[in-house]
């Protein structure tokens, strides 16, 4: 049997001009342009620092507009673990158990509505799931970041 170094190597995946190694950038890379990482991610819209993509397209960012709409609902109820801690221990301390029933629980639900309009004419809508009060400031600070960017592009 021949040893591996008898075994001839195979030339056939080889590539002109290029010395074998390993990792990035390859030597015959080139200038390629790399992608432009994002500035801001709202929804399923991505903004860089020249472009806007959406899951529609993609379009410049300068003369971009920008919409909010606060399409979420706050209310405010009574939490149903204070009521059964009032039942459970109205039997053992009377009237300090009844404090439980102070106990309220706040809901929100509902989505914020993020809408951009591009120079050409090009539109894209997301609707982002509203889950606490904060969301909507957190939108909102994106999508001022996003008019932002548009203005100075």
């Amino acid at each position: 049997m021949p040893a591996p170094a008898d075994y001839p190597t195979p030339n056939h995946f080889a590539s002109p001009g290029v010395s074998p190694g390993y990792g990035w950038p390859y030597p015959d890379a080139g200038a390629s342009a790399l992608p432009e990482p994002p500035l801001v991610v709202i929804g399923d819209i991505t903004c860089t620092q020249h472009y806007v993509i959406t899951p529609s397209g993609t379009f410049p960012l300068a003369g971009s507009q920008w919409e909010v709409t606060d399409m979420s609902v706050s209310s405010e109820q009574m939490s149903q673990t204070g009521l059964v801690l009032a039942l459970v221990g109205f039997f053992l301390v009377c009237f300090l158990s009844l404090l439980f029933l102070l106990m309220k629980e706040r809901r929100t639900t509902g989505h914020i509505q993020v809408r951009v309009r591009g120079a050409g004419g090009a539109m894209h809508v997301t609707n982002i799931p509203a889950t606490a009060p904060w969301v909507m400031s957190d939108v909102s600070g994106r999508v001022y970041y996003a008019r932002q960017l548009a203005a100075v592009a």
